[in-house]
This record gives structure tokens, C-alpha cells and sequence, in this order.
């Protein structure tokens, strides 16, 4: 590990005049584009989110139901079920997120963790409630990671699932041709999406016309289920069905899981398009098409072992698979990227250690490839549909992640509408109780299915939650022990001026974390070389609460002496930094900076646990296995590696 990190915490508190990224492409064709990214996974919830529900409204005998029909369904349930889906289509994606929290953006990006960094930013100076978003943001991302492996394994195997009721035959095919599909999908991880991408939102467009017409052909065949636009009848069915109606609710929302993605990919499109694509096009497409599905199984209760397929004539269904398996693939791909930008995010507001990050386009910054964590998130996908093996067994495990996502949002926009939006915390409660208070009647009934799945997002979500707090924690205690043990600068650099020793040409770029303080390869230098460079510059690289920095904003300059200087690169946390590109900048701020003549000393620690820690000893070993894990600084900041000197030093923790 090296101490050549940005210092934890140190982030912008300030307004920041970032611009935020627009793509020069005009507004439908972002409004296309957001169909293919922010709505792949909504758009595929109809595949399972019905036949779910419904299982779950028919009672304890609902596996009976599966597999040999109901003769008969009760007017009540299918309309109490679809209205159930409608209104939480309609509360939580299109009020809270379409309308509420996309206007909650940090200079146009989205995100939860842009949320915590904008949340951050609103209580700075209150210390304790800037630990507790810290937290709430740590909970939100860890569960993303928990929703990112369930994602693909769900969708792609309710997909192939349609093979088996065209074609039963294939039955036995279903899990190995998931499989297959997963295994080429994060393979071609490595080569980037660009050209892919251009597909995703054509496709996305065709598969939601297709679940539109198949919905409004069995509407117009019973026009009774509009009934279920009314709210009474969901209200009625959770009333009259106690237990069983809180299950339902879990399975209920299956159909808004992937709402969060709406506020993720902000920044990509922006608001107007989001906007313009879900109320155009995706809204409508999925109630006509639950509208469709709720026909259907109240005109042939036999239809609810698959009743998405099922909506569809027999010549259609071999088509409809394909096209469900492109738009799962697609649905897949946007969370998997996700989890690549969220993890960046996250290495950069300090939450997880330096993994690699390879670009995959000249073009987008955005595109990128992290392939640890693409060799993570393909393990824990196929472990999951070798274990639960259908889409019905794996719908339990899901919604956990998302509810427990959406609370937590719910969270900290209420402090950013109160802080920031200087509403009165009367009115902000006003606006954001009512979605919390729905978030977490959707979690508990979420958590109804922990036994039966719903452990696995938990257990994920854990894993990764503690990853994150031992590696704040951890270089929180490792910052604050060596800056007590370092020599401020400024007398470092006094006594060097008096007594000069040996000097040699060239400029000498010392990275440090703390720029009041002398490196430590700094002092190693003098004590092992006793020579000092012409010119030396002390390097610190700053992460701030905004995603990105201008280029004029980037670099700042402050003599120290005759021959020392300060530096500091400002980046955005959801920027990858790179030390040449931003050093060039200094040029025209009078900086003379030439790579070639120019040396980068950088200090490798090697960690070892303490007698005594402000961790347990476990947490200590923890923390030292994921330093030995991070990505070189070198590489990370994207250092010229033949003008780098590393310098070893030993830390306890």
C-alpha cells in the first residue's frame, strides 16, 4: 500500500460550477438512448412480477397453483393485485423518483452516492450526522451490489424460462442456456459496450411496443380490469387478506425493482429525456401490459404458470423468447456497468481500495472495465442459478436489496431537500414521509421472504458493508497515526534552506496525502540519498463531493520556497484521475512541467497489525488484505512507470 492516496474526507464544500456532462446528441435521440440503459430492467419486470404476485395472493397453496392452475381466480385478486402494481408504478417511480429525485442532482449527475456526496455537503460542519450519511451511504451501495448479481441471474433465466412453455422439451435446457448467455455476456465485459450500445435502445423500443400490443389486445378483450386503476381495489385486497397480503406486496414489487436506475444514469441522459421516455413510452407499455396479463388470468385461470408468454399466440412465442432474452441481456449489461461506475465512486470518495480501471472508449470516460470486480459479479451470478435454478425460486431473494435501497434514499433526500432546497423540515418531512413510510412497508414485507432467498442480497449486501467500513475505518486510523508521527513541511523546508545539502537536476514530485506534512519518501530521501532535487513538489490529490472538476478548477498552486511547491489536483469522484494530463494544465499557471526531466517518489507502505488498534484484530487483518489488494498508485493515477521511485516503509495499524 502506498501513502499516495487522497486524503480521507478531503472533498469540495463548496458549491462547485462543474458543468455536468451532455452528450451533443439531440433529445430524442438521448430519450432513445435512455430507453436501452436507464429502463432495461423495469422494462423486463413484467416477465415475473405478475405471476408472482398473483402466486402469492392465491394463499399457502400457491406452488399447487404453479404447477396444476386454479380453476378458478377471484375477481378481487386480479384486480386487487393489478391496481397493486399500477399504483406502485405510479407512487414510487413516477412521484418520488420521476418528478421528486431527479431534480436532486449533484451538477447533473445521479446516484446514491452522489446523493450521500450531496447530503455530505448540506451538514459538513455537523460531525456525528456526516458520519450516519457516510454510513447510510455505505448500507445503499453495499445493497447495490447485492441487486447487481441478482439482476442477471433473474432475467436471463425468466427469459429462457419461455423456451419451456413454447417448447417443453427444452425444459432441461433452461439453466445451461442461462448459463451460456451469462458466461458470453460478461466475457465480452473487456471490449466495451460502445458499439453494443447503439443496439440497446432500438431493441428496448421494440421489446416495449411488443409488451404494450400483446397487453392491449387482451384489455380490449375484457375492458373489466380497468377496474384496477382504481386504488380501492389494492387497498381491499391488502385488507381483507392479512398475512397474505403482505406477501403479496413482496412480490408486488418485483415490478418497480430497477426505479433506482432512473436516478443512477441521470448524468448520461439527463432529466428531460428520463422523463420524456417513461411517461411516452415505458409507463404506459407496462400497465397495458399488466393490464393484458391480469385479463388473461382472469379469462383462463390455467395461464398463471407463465402468463407473460402465455399472452401471446403460440407462432409468437419462439420470437418473444429471443426478444426477451435480448432485452434481460441488455437489462444485465446496465446493471453491470452500473456496478463498474458505482465501484469507481466508491474507490474515489474513499470507500473501497484501488482496484484497476481499464477504458474501453476514447470517446466516453464513462465506458469502463474493472476486471475484478467483473470476475466477482459473474461468480456470485452463476452461483445463484445453480442454486435456485428458476426464476420463481430467485424472484424470493429479490426486492430486499432495491427496498432497502429505496429507504435509504428516501433518507437522505429528505436531508438534501431540507439543507440544500432550504425547505423547512416540516415541509420536506411532509413531501418525503409519505414514500418513506411506503418503502418501508415494502421492505418488511420483503423481508417475509428472507427464508426463502431474501438472506442472499442480505448476505451480499453484509459482506460488501463490511468490506467498505473496515476500509474507511482502517484508512481513517492509518491517516491520523502517521500525520501525528510525520514533520510539518513548512519546517522541513526552513532547515533545508539553511542548510542546503547536495543538489541534483531535475524536478522531484513527492505524492502525499497530507500536503501540511513532509512525505515520508521525501524524508527517506534525504536521510538514505542526502541529496535533494532542483525543484520538488509536494503532490496531493484531492476527491470532491462533485462528480467532476473543469479543467480550470483542477490544479492549485501555492511556493513554498525558492525550491518547493504545493500541488494539488482536484478530481471529481466520479472521474479517474490522471496525474501527466493534470500536471500539464499547471503550464499555463507558470509551471515549466516536464515529464521527462521530472521523477515521482512515492512511499510503499507495508502494514502490519498493532499491538494495540482502534479496530479488533480481525478488522486489522481485514484492512492490511485488502491494502496488499489495491491496484498499484502507479498505475491507478496513471503514472509513467519508468519516472516512479518507490521508497518501502513499515506501519503498523
Amino acid at each position: 500500500m502506498t501513502d499516495s492516496l487522497a486524503a480521507p474526507g478531503a472533498a469540495d464544500t463548496t458549491a462547485s460550477a462543474d458543468a455536468p456532462y451532455r452528450s451533443r446528441a439531440g433529445f430524442w435521440g438521448l430519450t432513445l438512448g435512455s430507453l436501452g440503459v436507464v429502463y432495461g430492467d423495469i422494462g423486463t419486470s413484467p416477465l415475473y412480477a405478475f405471476r408472482e404476485a398473483i402466486i402469492a395472493a392465491s394463499g399457502p397453496d400457491r406452488y399447487e397453483v404453479l404447477r396444476h392452475g386454479q380453476e378458478e381466480l377471484a375477481r378481487g385478486v386480479v384486480l386487487g393485485v393489478t391496481s397493486l402494481i399500477l399504483w406502485a408504478l405510479f407512487i414510487i417511480v413516477t412521484l418520488k423518483y420521476v418528478l421528486i429525485l431527479l431534480r436532486a442532482d449533484n451538477n447533473g449527475e445521479g446516484g446514491t452516492l452522489t446523493l450521500m456526496a450531496l447530503a455530505s455537503r448540506a451538514i459538513a460542519r455537523v460531525g456525528r450526522a456526516a458520519g450516519v450519511i457516510a454510513l447510510l451511504g455505505i448500507i445503499s451501495a453495499a445493497l447495490f451490489y447485492g441487486d447487481a448479481v441478482i439482476t442477471p441471474a433473474l432475467s436471463v433465466l425468466s427469459a429462457i424460462e419461455g423456451v419451456d412453455v413454447a417448447t417443453p422439451a427444452f425444459h432441461d435446457y433452461v439453466v445451461p442456456l442461462t448459463i451460456v448467455i451469462l458466461l458470453v455476456l460478461f466475457a465480452l465485459q473487456s471490449r466495451g459496450t460502445a458499439k453494443v450500445a447503439a443496439l440497446f435502445g432500438p431493441i428496448t423500443t421494440i421489446w416495449f411496443v411488443a409488451i404494450a400490443l400483446a397487453g392491449f389486445y387482451w384489455l380490449a378483450a375484457d375492458p373489466d380490469v380497468l377496474y384496477a386503476l382504481n386504488p380501492y381495489y389494492g387497498g381491499s385486497f391488502l385488507l381483507h387478506h392479512g398475512m397474505i397480503g403482505l406477501y403479496t406486496l413482496g412480490a408486488v414489487f418485483l415490478a418497480v425493482t430497477g426505479a433506482e436506475a432512473l436516478y443512477a444514469d441521470l448524468g448520461h441522459f439527463g432529466r428531460g429525456p428520463i422523463q420524456s421516455a417513461w411517461l411516452g413510452l415505458v409507463l404506459p407499455s407496462l400497465a397495458l401490459n399488466y393490464l393484458g396479463q391480469g385479463a388473461l388470468v382472469y379469462a383462463r385461470p390455467e395461464t398463471i404458470a407463465n402468463p407473460f408468454f402465455l399472452l401471446y399466440p403460440s407462432w409468437a412465442q419462439i420470437p418473444m423468447v429471443v426478444l426477451a432474452a435480448l432485452a434481460t441481456v441488455i437489462a444485465s449489461q446496465a446493471v453491470i456497468s452500473g456496478a463498474y461506475s458505482m465501484t469507481r465512486q466508491a474507490i474515489q470518495l474513499g470507500l473501497l481500495p484501488r482496484l484497476e480501471i481499464r477504458h474501453t472508449s476514447a470517446q466516453l470516460a464513462g465506458q469502463i472495465y474493472m476486471p475484478r470486480v467483473n470476475g466477482l459479479l459473474l461468480a456470485g451470478v452463476l452461483l445463484l442459478v445453480a442454486l435456485f435454478r428458476s426464476s420463481s425460486a430467485l424472484a424470493s431473494a429479490y426486492g430486499i436489496a432495491v427496498t432497502g435501497t429505496m429507504v435509504v434514499t428516501g433518507m437522505m433526500a429528505f436531508v438534501v431537500i431540507w439543507r440544500m432546497w432550504r425547505w423547512s423540515p416540516v415541509a420536506a418531512a411532509a413531501l418525503m414521509l409519505p414514500f418513506l413510510f411506503i418503502d418501508l412497508v415494502f421492505l418488511t414485507a420483503n423481508l417475509l421472504k428472507v427464508v426463502e432467498g431474501g438472506w442472499v442480497p442480505l448476505a451480499l449486501g453484509g459482506v460488501v458493508m463490511l468490506v467498505m467500513y473496515t476500509w474507511r475505518r482502517g484508512s481513517k486510523l492509518l491517516y491520523d497515526k502517521t500525520r501525528r508521527q510525520e514533520t510539518p513541511l513548512d519546517d522541513l523546508v526552513r532547515m533545508l534552506e539553511r542548510k542546503p545539502p547536495q543538489r541534483v537536476p531535475g524536478t522531484a514530485v513527492f505524492l502525499t496525502s497530507d500536503p501540511s506534512s513532509a512525505p515520508t519518501a521525501l524524508l527517506h530521501s534525504l536521510k538514505h540519498y542526502k541529496v535533494l532535487h532542483e525543484h520538488n513538489v509536494i503532490l496531493s490529490i484531492e476527491t470532491t463531493h462533485t462528480p467532476r472538476v473543469p479543467p480550470e478548477r483542477r490544479v492549485r498552486l501555492e511556493p513554498v520556497s525558492a525550491t518547493f511547491m504545493r500541488v494539488t489536483l482536484r478530481f471529481g469522484y466520479m472521474e479517474t484521475p490522471n496525474v501527466p494530463r493534470a500536471l500539464a494544465i499547471a503550464r499555463k499557471l507558470g509551471w515549466h512541467f516536464d515529464i521527462m526531466s521530472t521523477s515521482f517518489f512515492l512511499s510503499r507502505r507495508a502494514l502490519r497489525p498493532a499491538q494495540r488498534s482502534g479496530m479488533p484484530r480481525w478488522q486489522d487483518r481485514l484492512f492490511i488484505r485488502l491494502a496488499r489488494s489495491a491496484n498499484d498508485a502507479t498505475d491507478y493515477f496513471q503514472i509513467p512507470t519508468e519516472r516512479v521511485v518507490e521508497v518501502g516503509t513499515q506501519v503498523t495499524v
